[in-house]
């Protein structure tokens, strides 16, 4: 039987200027519910108001109309995207801050495990820093209800992990807004899309959502067949624009594959030796930073040591890792900013640079859309093409008539949006692309793939975003802070596979997670022999039996959601759509039930 909502809205609307942001009064509002154990993903385009909508459940802002309803004793917290740090002077300050500040063990516990130091300076701390105080004060209240706005921005993988491991261990529920899919697919059960106003719900998580996307701009485009030609289109533009760039991605995924596969026997000591001298003069020739034996320190400690490499011309380049591994310095001995302590960088004579690192605070709130792009005129030059200045706009997903907005109007995302769109249109021959998911939409995450696969020149990449990388790079160089640099044909998964294969013993799971927490339970089980003692003969079958049923469910789910994946399937096979999504959403209610069942066996085992 479901457990009653412990929130639930009624008719949900609020205005913005002279119009409504969403749940306008001839739509009815929107309805939403949330169960106590929801795991939900909301999606939205920029702008379309989902941080708003956080907001609105926590109580921060009021609605203009609706009715709300929260359970008795209920405890909502929000991690805002940004929060403000300048009144507090240290960051444990700001922790303990508000009328229902967590008790300061508590953030203290989950400081360390982040890895923070909550005395640091609020002042002084880094991004990254902030954003792992603000989730030590969030985690620590003990909330029923996690709302979660942008909760990977500026964290490292290994604090990736470890978020992902705390919620899924956690057991209330929570919404989360976040461009990074892995995160998204790992951890949610429910998809709430906000779009044009109104709000959608299906029980399916994140790996679900594009195909069902792909579901309702079909019936969408079915209906519009009835409505007035010029109608349909101005209504249509954008889901066509968008529902054509994702099919036109898999394709580039295909292509990137082949170009992985190439440069990855050019890598090879053994695929180099067979290459002809003349194929070997064309690939020096093609080079357009070539590193050899590069090294550098900084004090005592070495940051990169020996590394070489020849990156070609269209080439597309990732580094990853952990903070503090030696990206930046990595990126920067690259593009010779920095000077190594041994060793050399060349780079070609034509080599021409362009850098975008998502710095809102370069875009002037008054200024128009129109001047930061062509300087106030209609006309802008895109790499040596003139092109009018809504057009352009046209192409990275913002409706035309924004042309005259002012900068401050738009929200964090669309900002960062028309950053790329300006560092986009300069001739260069060289991007430098420094965390640039940040605040991006799913729909500007694939038009950033798509330019990204079709330009001409050399991509540096420095994300932490996995399926991005994924998607996008030919060559992953992975830092680990020891000064060796890995370098893979490939992407971040590319990266960890030859890790877990150089690694005797295999590496164990994350440590938080689920299934760590199961072998460690199964383990301290089987050495203290404690199972047999305190369960009965089924208490103690379902005990050793469970975590395969889990891991079995779990896979399911994975090649359910993969197969749902595929933006062709509900067009062509509506029904299989169908029954592989009521087939995942069961697994899902039978992995949650049997997780709560082992759990509640595992205490019994570890007290």
């Amino acid at each position: 039987m479901a457990e009653p909502p412990i929130l639930s809205w009624e008719g949900l609307g609020l205005q913005q200027g002279s119009g409504w942001l969403f749940g306008a009064p001839d739509t009815g509002g929107l309805d939403l519910h949330v169960g106590p154990r929801d795991r939900l993903a909301l999606i939205g385009r920029n702008g379309a108001g989902k941080t708003t909508l956080l907001r609105l459940i926590a109580g921060r802002i009021d609605a203009d109309r609706g009715e709300r309803k929260i359970k008795p004793g209920t405890r909502i917290v929000l991690l805002e995207q940004e929060p403000d740090f300048s009144p507090y002077k240290t960051l444990m300050d700001f922790a303990l801050s508000g009328k229902e500040a967590p008790q300061q063990h508590e953030v203290e516990s989950i400081a360390g495990q982040l890895g923070i130091d909550m005395a640091r300076e609020a002042a002084t701390a880094s991004g990254g820093e902030k954003r792992r105080a603000a989730l030590a004060r969030a985690l620590a209240q003990d909330p029923n209800l996690l709302l979660l706005d942008e909760p990977t921005n500026h964290l490292d993988l290994s604090a990736i992990e470890w978020l992902e491991g705390w919620l899924e261990r956690y057991r209330g529920a929570f919404f989360v807004i976040s461009h990074d899919r892995t995160f998204l697919k790992r951890l949610t059960r429910s998809t709430l899309w906000l779009d044009r106003g109104s709000l959608r719900r299906k029980d399916i998580g994140f790996g679900g959502y594009e195909a069902w996307e792909e579901q309702v701009y079909a019936e969408e485009a079915r209906a519009a067949e009835k409505l007035d030609a010029k109608l349909k289109i101005e209504a249509h533009w954008l889901e066509r624009g968008v529902t054509a760039r994702r099919k036109r991605n898999m394709g580039r995924l295909e292509k990137l594959h082949v170009m992985r596969a190439q440069r990855a026997a050019m890598l090879s000591p053994a695929g180099t030796a067979k290459l002809q001298l003349n194929a070997d003069q064309e690939f020096k020739s093609k080079s357009v930073i070539v590193a050899e034996n590069v090294s550098k320190s900084f004090g005592e400690r070495q940051i990169i040591r020996n590394f070489s490499l020849r990156i070609q011309r269209g080439d597309r380049i990732g580094l990853v890792g952990g903070n503090g591994t030696g990206k930046t310095t990595l990126l920067k001995l690259l593009t010779k900013e920095l000077e190594p302590d041994s060793g050399e960088v060349t780079h070609a004579r034509t080599l021409t640079g362009v850098t975008i690192d998502q710095q809102r605070s370069l875009l002037t709130p008054q200024r128009r859309v129109r001047d930061v792009l062509a300087e106030g005129g209609d006309w802008i030059d895109v790499r040596g093409n003139r092109k009018h200045v809504q057009a352009y706009l046209k192409d990275f997903l913002f409706d035309p008539s924004l042309v005259d907005a002012r900068v401050g109007t738009l929200s964090g995302g669309e900002q960062s949006r028309l950053l790329l769109a300006r560092e986009f249109a300069r001739t260069s021959s060289l991007l430098v692309l420094d965390e640039p998911t940040n605040d991006l939409d799913l729909e500007t995450l694939d038009l950033l793939q798509e330019i990204i696969a079709d330009y001409d020149g050399t991509v540096l990449i420095v994300s932490h975003d996995r399926d991005f990388l994924d998607r996008t790079v030919t060559i992953t160089l992975g830092l680990d802070g020891s000064g060796k640099v890995d370098v893979v044909a490939g992407g971040y998964e590319d990266w960890q596979k030859q890790r877990r294969e150089r690694s005797s013993p295999p590496p164990t799971p994350p440590t938080g997670g689920r299934g760590a927490r199961i072998a460690r339970a199964e383990g301290e089980a089987s050495r203290s022999g404690m199972g047999s003692k305190k369960l009965s003969y089924k208490d103690q079958r379902d005990y050793e039996l469970l975590p395969q049923r889990i891991e079995v469910l779990e896979t399911a789910i994975a090649r359910g959601e993969s197969i749902l994946s595929d933006p062709d399937l509900y067009a062509s096979d509506p029904q299989k759509f169908a029954n592989i999504t009521k087939g995942i959403e069961n697994a899902r209610a039978e992995k949650d039930a049997a997780e709560e069942r082992w759990f509640e066996l595992a205490e019994r085992v570890e007290g």
